[in-house]
């Protein structure tokens, strides 16, 4: 492993993903442990996509973490998209995590309800369970969670906003695997803002894959500012990114 600071962000680069995502899943298990050694709950934002396999699949299989004692979030959902829909993020995080261990309660957004209405149920429960952790990736637009760039807001006044996707997003669907061509991406979702995922006390970020080199190069070289919105991940006074040696092959060495 080789890994710097950039600002106040913690950068680790492993050789392969699967190096990457169980590292990161020890990480993010003692964070859990450390929060519950000084509260009875602990509460925690999943990001849902195939970035997220490894970790979540290593978290998954913790037998450490007493997961009663945890409350899941997630950070984005598609609009309009069927209860039902195996693209829908809610339903690939009860595949890969939320179905896999007894949470003491698991939130999730529903993609069928007004926007506006579900908006405010989500932030409301945010307010009520703060974030103690938050587990997110970082696109190929540099956007997190779906805060693309032209969305992006740094003092967003809002915890969840719908936003309307750019194409770039929208056809990283479509090189994740999960839409089979850019129309059938829907063009709006749900989204934590930016304040909303930075509040949370701990930030791991898990971004493998070629796909990502760029976003990460400028995540990490240009300016912090919302036309990277991952980039402010460097004002975080408790954050680490975790890459393999594929999403970090721009940076400069």
């Amino acid at each position: 492993m080789n890994g710097f600071q950039k600002d106040a962000l913690k950068v680790c680069i492993y050789e392969r993903r699967e190096q990457m995502g169980a590292a990161a899943a020890r990480d993010i298990e003692e964070e859990i442990l450390r929060v519950l050694s000084r509260r009875s709950m602990c509460n925690v934002i999943f990001a849902a996509a195939p970035s997220q396999n490894e970790v979540l699949a290593a978290l998954a299989a913790s037998d450490a973490i007493p997961w009663e004692r945890v409350r899941a979030f997630h950070m984005d959902e598609y609009i309009g998209l069927s209860a039902s829909a195996p693209q829908g993020f809610a339903n690939f995080l009860r595949r890969a995590l939320f179905d896999k261990v007894p949470f003491a309660s698991v939130y999730c957004m529903d993609s069928t309800a007004p926007p506006q209405m579900e908006a405010e149920r989500y932030a409301a429960l945010l307010q009520t369970y703060p974030a103690d952790i938050v587990v997110l990736g970082v696109g190929e637009n540099g956007h997190i969670a779906f805060n693309d760039p032209h969305e992006a807001r740094f003092d967003d006044a809002a915890l969840v906003k719908c936003v309307e996707l750019d194409d770039v997003c929208r056809m990283q669907q479509v090189h994740d695997g999960c839409f089979d061509a850019l129309e059938r991406v829907p063009h709006c979702a749900l989204t934590l803002t930016v304040p909303a995922l930075c509040a949370a006390h701990a930030a791991f970020c898990i971004v493998p894959g070629r796909a990502k080199a760029q976003a990460v190069c400028r995540m990490l070289e240009e300016p912090v500012s919302e036309a990277c919105p991952a980039s402010i991940l460097r004002r975080h006074p408790n954050a680490k990114l975790y890459l393999d040696a594929d999403s970090a092959a721009a940076l400069r060495r």
